[in-house]
């Protein structure tokens, strides 16, 4: 199954609404395999997702997706590889 970054990023609650998710793609704070993604940029289990919030920067991969996800198992989605915190200057 395919599904829009975006999408999968509120549905793994990675990002919390998926327009949030949309705005860092269009900042060029996300990116697939290495390469900045589009809000629409499809993804498929096995893909490398790097989030970055500010100085919070999350490295995931991606284990399954689903077009839902609860709470309770939405963290079977993905693997956290790194989650880092870059020091101020």
């Amino acid at each position: 199954m395919k599904m829009r970054v975006d999408k999968f990023l509120k549905v793994s609650r990675l990002i919390k609404r998926r327009e949030v998710a949309k705005q860092l793609c269009d900042a060029g704070d996300v990116m697939v395999n290495g390469k900045l993604a589009k809000p629409s940029t499809e993804i498929n289990p096995g893909d490398r997702v790097c989030i970055k919030l500010g100085r919070h920067r999350i490295e995931a991969v991606i284990k399954e997706v689903r077009p839902y996800a609860n709470k309770s198992n939405a963290e079977e989605l993905y693997e956290i590889v790194s989650d880092t915190v870059e020091e101020r200057n």
